[in-house]
Parts: structure tokens; sequence; C-alpha cells
């Protein structure tokens, strides 16, 4: 390999300004729906132990639906199986664009940050693994640690007021994006139990409309797709597949390519429309009404005696700093990048600490792992716990570097002749930029599009 090629490969390296443009105005929304989030959890746990936590019950277990077609769920259900569907359709077409147009694009650049994820999924299912069946009890689990909740990890960010480098955020926001799709092969092939053939066909074929109109008859109009989208998300739902599959896999089939009319990518401009209600009311309200545990002493004492819940507490508080920050010292170590002159590996242990609070998706895996309620608070209340020791650990690692992390900030953001462009990005800069970056008057029509402030 050419030498340039290998200097070029910075791990947590700077950017390039359509991407730092695009990773902010995803962070900044998710951000203040972390915030929300946290609210909304710390009020269903308030809620599930005061004496009023009858009525908490009686909400969360309220069933109202259309009968005939199998849509007569509770409220909790609701939000696990519908509002989620509109997160993961935000995954989705996250996914797309960093796979055409992001930095997934390219085998070289995306490694790192696959391997970081997928070691990130794959030790916390070994830790629970272990732990759980050393202690004699049994592999149901194995799956509530694998995902980190994007949401979660931005609002302690935003809590603790941390200026985290936009090369940070940006991995923990792919490390995020990674996850949810491994969340979702998951729930899709182990958490199926029976398939109503003619009702995933159906679903499919659905799908298939949903690509002709969007892809190859470039139809615009919101009216052609909302009851598309609600026929598809109804069959997945009565074929036995988890429903949020559907929104992960519509998420998927949106259009990268610019539009030729409007000049925009309409899985960005639909992300972002999407984003806030996801982040801002779908995600907070499941946890709303997924996080009400009972945190009695007997139910805190069953999270570190019994087996179960154990492993899923020490998966996300242990596994997952070992399985991020491990996977990503090995791919620099085997691949030939280099770490960002700006930061150490102390930052990438702060990251892979956040990436172990895995709340919303660990809840949801946890739901459909164990059904008997009983067993399900004790899980819930490990992944409250293990989230929250993650949370707390981070913490203090990203506040003993904020210093850093602000100075750095602020170099990402000044923008001294008022262009629009921070002035880094106008500097020469010792290191050749990567040969696969966009065209230079590419990059400068995208960074002029977006906001003065380009961070969260």
């Amino acid at each position: 390999m050419p030498r340039r090629n290998r200097r070029n490969r910075a791990f947590l390296g700077r950017l390039p300004l359509p991407e730092r443009a695009f990773v902010a105005d995803a962070l900044r929304t998710e951000t203040v729906g972390g915030v929300v989030l946290l609210a909304a959890a710390a009020v269903a746990l308030v809620w599930a132990n005061t004496p009023w936590s009858d009525a908490y019950e009686t909400v969360r277990d309220f069933h109202f639906g259309i009968g005939a077609l199998g849509l007569d769920l509770s409220v909790a259900h609701w939000t696990a199986d519908g509002l989620l569907a509109f997160f993961f359709f935000v995954a989705g077409a996250e996914l797309k664009r960093e796979l055409v147009v992001g930095e997934l694009r390219h085998p070289g650049t995306a490694a790192l940050p696959v391997i970081a994820a997928v070691c990130g999924m794959a030790v916390p299912a070994l830790v629970y693994g272990l732990i759980a069946t050393g202690l004699g009890g049994t592999w149901n689990g194995w799956a509530v640690p694998i995902a980190t909740d994007i949401a979660f990890a931005l609002g302690v960010l935003a809590v603790i007021d941390t200026h985290l480098p936009s090369a940070l955020r940006a991995f923990l926001l792919t490390l995020a994006v990674v996850d949810d799709l491994g969340a979702i092969v998951v729930i899709a092939l182990f958490y199926t139990s029976t398939i109503n053939l003619a009702a995933l066909i159906g679903a499919v074929v659905g799908l298939g409309l949903f690509f002709h109109l969007h892809d190859r008859r470039r139809v615009h109009g919101w009216y052609w797709y909302l009851p598309l989208t609600l026929v598809i998300w109804g069959l997945t739902h009565a074929s036995g597949v988890h429903a949020t599959v559907a929104g992960v896999a519509m998420g998927l089939l949106l259009r990268v390519a610019e539009d030729g009319e409007r000049g925009r990518r309409p899985a960005e401009w639909i992300a972002h429309l999407v984003r806030p209600v996801s982040a801002g009311v779908a995600v907070p309200l499941f946890a709303l009404f997924a996080a009400g545990v009972s945190l009695t002493g007997d139910t805190l004492r069953n999270v570190i005696s019994q087996p179960e819940p154990l492993g899923v507490g020490l998966g996300l508080a242990a596994g997952k700093v070992l399985g991020v920050f491990g996977g990503s010292y090995l791919a620099v170590r085997f691949t030939g990048a280099r770490l960002s002159r700006d930061l150490v590996w102390a930052d990438v242990l702060a990251v892979a600490m956040l990436a172990g609070i895995g709340f919303t998706i660990s809840l949801l895996i946890g739901e459909l792992a164990y059904p008997d309620p009983a067993d399900l608070g004790q899980i819930k209340a490990a992944v409250l716990l293990g989230s929250l020791t993650s949370a707390l650990l981070a913490a203090v690692l990203l506040r003993l570097r904020n210093n850093k992390y602000r100075r750095l900030y602020e170099e990402e953001n000044r923008d001294q002749n008022a262009d629009g462009i921070p002035d880094i990005y106008q500097q020469a800069d010792p290191v050749p930029p990567r040969t696969d970056d966009p065209q230079p008057q590419h990059r400068e029509r995208h960074g002029r599009r977006g906001d003065r402030s380009v961070d969260t």
C-alpha cells in the first residue's frame, strides 16, 4: 500500500465537511431527545415506586385498537411495536446513507467502526453467556446487552456539559447505527416464533411497491406513502415478525442519490423530518412505559445474585467497554490506521463506556426474551443498573478530558470570516486529504448549505 494511503487512514480524524454537517444535524436532535428520554425514564421509575404504581400499571396495560385485525394491543405494546418503528426507520435511513455516500462506503474507512461495533455486540453476549451459564442460568438473555442507546448517551453528554469533538460523536453514532442493525437482525431471527406466510408475503409486496414508487417513479406525495406504510407495518405485525423490522426495511429502501428537482438526498431529508418524532416522542414514550420497574431491596439483590440479571448488567457495564475498546485497538493494530493526533486512547475508552448505555433496545429485547413479568422486572432492573454504571464511569473520564474537548470544539467551530464554513476547513492541512473524498467543489457546495454552527 502506498505510504500516502496509509497516512490518510486516521482513526477519529477530522471528518469531511458534508459528513460533519450531517452528523451534527443528526446528533443535535438526538441530544434534545436524549434529555427528554432521561426525563421520561426518571418519571417512569418514580411513578412505579410510589403509592400510585397501580395507576402506572393500569395505564401501561390498557388495551385499545382493532381486534379484528389483531391490533387490540396494550399501551406498552403499541409503544414497543408501533412507535419504535419510527426509531428503526431513522436508523435504517442513516445506515443506507452511510453505506452509499457516508464514511462506511469505503471498506478501509468502514473497517474500524464496524469492527468496533461487531466486537461491541459479540463480547457483551459472550460475557452474559459465561456469567449466566457459569452460575447455572440460561442463554435466554444473551442479546439484551448488545445494543447502544445513542439518545441516552447523548443525553448524558448534555447533562454533564461535555463538548465531544465531532469525530468522537460520529464514532459513537456509527457504533449505535451498526448496533441497531444488529439488534433488528437478532430480533427478526431469534425472537420470531411463528410465521404467517401470507402476511409476510403481503409485507414484502408492500415493500416492493414502496421501493417502486420512491426509487423508480420518484413519487413525492406523502399521501401515497402514509397509507402504504401503515399497511406494511400491519402486515409485518400480523406475520409474526417484530413490527419494527418494517421500519428499518423502509429506511434502507430510501433513495440516497440527490433529487434532481429538489437538489437534496431523500434519505437525509426524510430522516431529518422523522428524527424529531423518533427522538422526541417515540423513544421517550417507549421508555415511559418500559422503564417502570419496582426497585425493591429484593429486586436489587436479585440483580447481583441471579445469573441472568447479573449477566445482563455486567454485559453492559463491562462487556461493552471490552468489546468496543478492544475491537478499536485491534483494528488499528492490524489495519495500519493511526489514532488522530488530537486524541488519545483514553478518549476511545470513554466512548466505549458510553456504548454500555443500552437502554432502549436492551429493554425491548428483554421484553421479548423474558415474557414472565417476574423475570422481566429483574432484567429491566439489570439494564437500568448496567446502563447507569456505564454512564457514571464515562462521565468521570469525559469530565477529566473536557478541557481538551472544549479546545477542539472551539477550533472546529471558529468562523472568523463569517462565511458559514469553519476556518479549520480552509487552512492548509499538513496531512493530505483522503483520495476517496468527494471533489473539493462538491465538499464546498454541501458545506455552504449547512448551519454556521455545525456541531452540537
